[in-house]
């Protein structure tokens, strides 16, 4: 795990070149019961709207102690391989920064679909691998990033993951040269 100061530190730049435009993009208008999976310290809190009614999980105590002070409320040690929740609990679903580090992100995809209700939505903002040669170097690369990077791939194809998870697409961006993107997927 990255020690939480160091996330947050890392963040903070890339808070400053545009990254809290699209958190409050990914869950500012987000309803109902929402699990933000992977919350880490809480970066996204802030974001939601009063209609929302947010939920966060995360295997590492120290990154929920940080989201605690940054006002996130309902909280729970969980990996998302293996949520704690009954079947259709949520209104939605929230990945931002996440599936690039949890080391089974297709079982994570699953739980997902399993506790968002029918007709739910499934939000994301990811990293995903590039095409070409951006992508190739982001493979070569990956290696040595997870060792830096708390576990983070560069090279993962997260957007491939979510359309074999059977989600339906209802909108997606690329950016950053194709590695950056944003979805939303509805669980039929």
């Amino acid at each position: 795990m990255t020690p939480t100061w160091l996330y947050d530190a890392a963040m903070r730049v890339f808070a400053w070149l545009g990254l809290d435009r699209l958190r409050r993009r990914l869950v500012e208008d987000a309803r109902g019961r929402v699990l933000e999976v992977g919350i880490g310290t809480g970066l996204n809190a802030r974001f939601f709207g009063r209609a929302a009614w947010p939920v966060g999980i995360d295997p590492d105590r120290a990154g929920l102690l940080a989201a605690r002070r940054r006002g996130a409320r309902r909280l729970v040690v969980a990996r998302a391989e293996a949520l704690p929740f009954r079947d259709g609990a949520f209104d939605e679903v929230v990945f931002s920064l996440t599936l690039c580090t949890i080391p089974e992100p297709r079982q994570a995809l699953g739980e997902a679909v399993r506790v968002v209700r029918p007709g739910g939505l499934v939000r994301f903002l990811e990293h995903v691998r590039p095409p070409g040669l951006l992508g190739r170097l982001a493979h070569g690369l990956t290696p040595a990033w997870r060792h830096v990077a708390g576990g983070c791939h560069l090279d993962r194809a997260t957007d491939a993951l979510v359309r074999e998870e059977g989600l339906t697409l209802e909108g997606e961006r690329r950016f950053l040269r194709g590695f950056g993107w944003e979805a939303r997927a509805r669980r039929t």
